[in-house]
């Protein structure tokens, strides 16, 4: 990518002379997340100056948030960098550093991405024992055979047939079931433990889809999702030493923390920006910047002449030729109606509701001494009653089902004697809304009992995340649900006002965001890349305007 040669301060450089005013074009990026970081490095790096960043909450990252637990980082939200090679975020780790202490057991290439490679994963059943290691193995290769059934109906092609409901639960239950049943050498109990074992494998899919159930996971879909290859990497400073990188040549005064957006107001006429102009003499004691770290209240009155107005939570309005908005597809299915006007156009509306995104959370336990054997890396909970059930749906009362395993963090060395649990879904608002204590009581309780061990002590600390319940966040991440398809994801992405139906100013409301990039949502880099693409499609069209302007015949 070039940037810009001549100096952001001329008044005749390529940005002023692509919009032919003598000023720069004033672009706002709501969220400071990694793809609103991303996307506002690349503007300021391209002479872009007249950018400002509004972030709600009262820190920066997104869906990054790392906790510094004594010498150990614990990470609320993001954990893996997802493959290596062309991985911008592993690139970004690698060159600075961030992997060198990073163990051979971190470095899992594993599909499903346990803390450590390294030792056994313990199946205990809820009735205290241990599901022999050549069995879990042995319904492993199985499940593992049928998965890569679900990836091919996309990448070959393959028709869904009716029964499955294009569901890859569904046709995974199916599929499974029937090879257990016909087995002719497995005893009954033998199969009803696989059984069971395939509830427990879905709901440990379930987390890693951020799905309430594998059964909203569209099977046609399922298998566009692209994993870059290399193994999965811990960053054992913690994901927010990216975020860090990111944000280390951003002014601090370009960013502005705690300062939620009410309403984006786009394809904004000049009367109603006079209107409002009008009227900003009255509220100039409603601005409340001057109580935002880093954040310059302006100084001038609105101009007439932007074509977006940003509206805040504070009754601040700021003009802007551009918005990017990085809002999680949680945020977007809670608010969209309330968050633009004029509406989102109708296909960007369905694009949001079709598309998918559920809430897994974290469960952090801290203790003195390890209860569990030096070989043990994670506890998988296999609920032997649950074996026959089609729908895994709970009472309130019992949404510690849904709590799938404990993971053991390693090294411990540097974290101690730490489990890590993964809960989703709609259990996991409930987990949410408990507190600290009563979640440790009901997880001591759990692992007592599926350990067959009574005297495991409580935790001395517990930690955890509640990203569902968060206002600003709403989920983890998307997921393509049934009904819905990878042009979703890219109709989210699209820029508005569509170019072919306006003559408006174009590329007024960009869209940014994991849940915007159609082969890696869901991932830190597809939301790095985003951002990158949005600033990208600006920088790319002031080149255009300006080389139009600079090879215009002279008449």
């Amino acid at each position: 990518m070039q940037s810009c040669e001549i100096s952001s301060d001329s008044t005749d450089d390529p940005l002023s002379s692509g919009l032919r005013t003598h000023r720069q074009p004033r672009i706002v990026v709501i969220g400071a997340g990694l793809a609103g970081l991303a996307a506002t490095k690349i503007l300021l790096e391209n002479g872009f100056t007249d950018v400002r960043v509004l972030e709600a909450s009262d820190h920066i990252g997104g869906r990054v948030q790392s906790f510094q637990h004594g010498k150990a980082t614990l990470e609320l939200g993001a954990t893996w960098i997802h493959g290596a090679n062309g991985n911008p975020v592993y690139h970004l780790a690698e060159d600075n550093g961030l992997l060198e202490h990073t163990t051979d057991g971190e470095r899992s290439v594993g599909r499903i991405s346990l803390y450590t490679k390294n030792g056994v994963a313990h199946y205990q059943t809820n009735s205290g024992k241990r599901i022999p290691k050549d069995l879990v193995e042995e319904f492993s290769d199985l499940y593992n055979e049928v998965y890569e059934l679900t990836q091919e109906f996309f990448q070959n092609g393959k028709p869904v047939c009716a029964e499955s409901q294009n569901s890859v639960g569904v046709f995974t239950r199916d599929v499974v079931r029937k090879k257990i049943m016909l087995d002719p050498d497995d005893s009954e109990s033998t199969k009803k433990l696989k059984l069971s074992m395939l509830q427990q494998y879905l709901k440990v899919e379930s987390c890693e889809s951020s799905s309430a159930s594998m059964d909203e996971v569209s099977l046609s879909e399922f298998g566009e999702w692209t994993e870059i290859p290399g193994a999965h990497h811990v960053i054992p400073g913690g994901f927010m030493k990216i975020v860090e990188l990111l944000a280390q040549d951003i002014p601090s005064r370009t960013i502005c923390l705690s300062k939620p957006v009410r309403c984006i107001h786009w394809n904004f006429s000049a009367q109603q920006q006079e209107e409002i102009a009008r009227g900003s003499n009255t509220n100039q004691g409603n601005n409340h910047n001057d109580n935002n770290r880093g954040c310059q209240p302006h100084e001038y009155p609105l101009i007439v002449g932007h074509p977006v107005c940003v509206e805040c939570e504070d009754e601040e309005w700021i003009t802007a030729d551009h918005v990017i908005v990085t809002a999680s597809l949680g945020v977007l299915k809670e608010s969209h109606e309330a968050m633009f006007s004029p509406s989102l156009p109708e296909d960007k509306v369905l694009a949001i509701e079709k598309l998918g995104i559920s809430t897994t959370d974290k469960i952090f336990l801290e203790y003195a001494e390890p209860f569990w054997s030096p070989e043990c890396n994670s506890i998988q909970f296999v609920w032997e009653d649950e074996a026959q059930l089609e729908q895994l749906v709970y009472p309130e009362e019992l949404w510690y089902k849904k709590i799938c395993s404990f993971d053991v963090l390693y090294p411990p060395e540097r974290y101690g004697y730490m489990l890590s649990g993964w809960i989703c879904g709609q259990e996991a608002l409930l987990m949410e809304r408990c507190d600290d204590e009563l979640v440790a009581e009901i997880c001591t309780e759990l692992l007592r009992r599926f350990t067959g061990n009574p005297n495991i002590p409580k935790p001395r600390r517990i930690l955890r995340s509640s990203w569902g319940s968060n206002p600003y966040i709403r989920g983890s991440y998307s997921f393509t649900r049934v009904g819905s398809n990878g042009g979703d994801f890219e109709r989210l992405a699209m820029p508005l006002p569509y170019a072919k139906s306006t003559k408006a100013p174009p590329l007024q409301v960009l869209f940014a965001g994991e849940a915007t990039h159609r082969k890696y949502y869901s991932t830190t880099h597809g939301a790095l890349l985003s951002g990158q693409r949005e600033a990208t499609r600006l920088i790319e069209m002031y080149q255009d305007l300006h080389s139009a302007e600079t090879t215009k015949p002279n008449l």
